[in-house]
């Protein structure tokens, strides 16, 4: 253990980050518009890239660029995308991995047809598969491991797309909810283990004609009016053609090892997600911290947005008054120019803004979703103590993040982890709290009722359902979905 590891001034968001979302959409004769607004519902699973493919039965027409799905897609672009039925992909990349190479859906003209891919998640093994891949003659474009997906496809000799696609999934490891288009069909899978939320709706287009929509997030759904059927099981394939409907377990189940994470912090809390209300999640986080670790305190306050829902929960169970003490700039993107070093902490005060009078005088639980370097807390709780807080108490609704994740959650590498490097006490120092509290990995399991072991828990506990290719994961060759 060592007393403060990490560099205050560090440049990194202190957050973790998902990597994309999805969206698919058949039968609806505006299919593009349509995926248009399932990206916007799923904006806040990546911001740095969107692109639609859509088809009519004949023509393949794909646009992706970098930015926010509104500026990605003006009118007159959407115009440019007939056909229906699309596929919609929103990127998060990691950091070096910002280029339009990488941007989804990718699009193959082959011996399959013309195909489009988009894909969350992250394959394992995909640079052991590149490497085979290349050395057969495979030339690569991106360094995107969806790339290697559309490979494994276009050398199989099966028939159909159908064929080909299972036995490309086969082969590889990790966790991956993947949306295909081809010219007449969309094909939708997800990995044995579940990892990657993938939802499937139907919406009613006319008195006798349905539509089918797939979505990382049935917050999507509500958009586009869809409602919610099911999730696409773990090891499932569904295909969506001109004969219908068909679904079919392609690979046998395995233990299911859906993402915590998903309910702590990334998915939107108005939706379902592995057929569960994130809402609900999060507040029961919110309950079981206060049981855990109460406090003397006269205000609950959150970090928003994040922290809102359990901030609730835990006002609610303590009876202390919950104040929205702290406001967020709902317009700040990703990037933004930073007039000097000088100017301490100017990325979070571009972000939040405490409101004083909330604060001044107060003792303050400050509760938050997660901490994983530890520079952001520390600028937050800087900044509510220099608002007036007499005491700041940080509380965090999920267990000390332990382990980077090799599933689609861009983590930094254990040694930038401050949890996995430094003790409770010392992190509480760090981040210059007056108490620090963790929700536990036993509370985490009862929030998310998960009775039958079905989450994975890995960045907490570091264990790993499945084998990690380390040498191949590592923080300088990161995998990308």
């Amino acid at each position: 253990m060592h007393e403060t590891p990490f560099d205050p001034e560090t440049p990194f968001d202190d957050k973790l980050h998902e990597e994309c979302g999805v969206f698919a959409v058949y039968g609806h004769e505006e299919a593009a518009k349509l995926a248009y607004l399932g990206l916007y519902a799923l904006q806040h699973r990546g911001q740095e890239s969107a692109g639609i493919a859509s088809s009519d039965g004949r023509h393949l027409i794909c646009h992706k660029a970098m930015g926010y799905v509104a500026d990605v897609f003006p009118p007159a672009q959407l115009a440019a995308l007939p056909g229906h039925m699309a596929i919609g992909h929103t990127r998060y990349s990691t950091t070096g991995d910002s280029k339009m190479l990488n941007a989804q859906p990718f699009s193959v003209a082959c011996n399959k047809g013309l195909i489009a891919v988009a894909h969350n998640g992250n394959i394992t093994n995909a640079a052991e598969l590149r490497r085979e891949l290349e050395a057969e003659g495979s030339i690569f474009q991106a360094s995107s491991d969806t790339e290697v997906i559309l490979h494994l496809v276009a050398k199989s000799r099966e028939r159909t797309l159908a064929g080909a696609l299972r036995e490309a999934l086969l082969q590889l490891e990790g966790a991956y909810s993947l949306v295909f288009l081809a010219q007449d069909r969309i094909i939708v899978a997800r990995d044995p283990h579940g990892f990657r939320p993938l939802a499937m709706g139907k919406m009613e287009i006319s008195k006798h004609k349905i539509g089918y929509v797939f979505a990382s997030e049935t917050c999507a759904f509500d958009l586009v009016n869809a409602v919610y059927q099911a999730d696409v099981e773990p090891g499932e394939m569904v295909i969506v053609g001109p004969e219908g409907v068909t679904r079919e377990q392609w690979a046998p189940r395995r233990n299911r090892a859906h993402c915590v994470f998903e309910h702590v912090y990334f998915a939107r809390p108005d939706s379902l997600v592995f057929g569960r209300p994130v809402q609900k999640s999060r507040e029961r986080m919110g309950r079981l911290l206060a049981l855990e670790h109460p406090a003397a305190a006269d205000i609950v306050v959150p970090v928003p947005d994040s922290g809102v829902a359990a901030a609730l929960g835990y006002a609610s169970e303590t009876g202390i008054p919950y104040g929205q003490a702290l406001i967020r700039n709902h317009y700040v993107g990703r990037t933004f120019i930073e007039p000097s070093q000088a100017i301490r902490d100017f990325g979070v005060k571009l972000k939040l803004n405490p409101v004083r009078h909330l604060l001044e005088g107060k003792r303050v639980v400050l509760v938050d979703d997660s901490i994983v370097r530890g520079t952001t807390s520390r600028k937050i709780v800087r900044m509510v103590r220099q608002a007036g807080a007499r005491e700041v108490h940080l509380r965090i609704s999920c267990p000390p993040t332990i382990s980077p994740c090799f599933y689609g959650v861009d983590t930094p590498n254990k040694q930038q982890l401050i949890a996995a490097n430094s003790s409770n006490e010392e992190i509480r120092k760090f981040v210059e709290a007056d108490s620090l509290g963790y929700l536990s990995i036993g509370n985490l399991t009862e929030s998310v009722e998960d009775h039958n072991r079905d989450f994975c828990y890995a960045c907490y506990s570091g264990n790993y359902p499945t084998l990690i290719h380390i040498d191949e994961m590592s923080a300088d060759n990161p995998p990308l979905g």
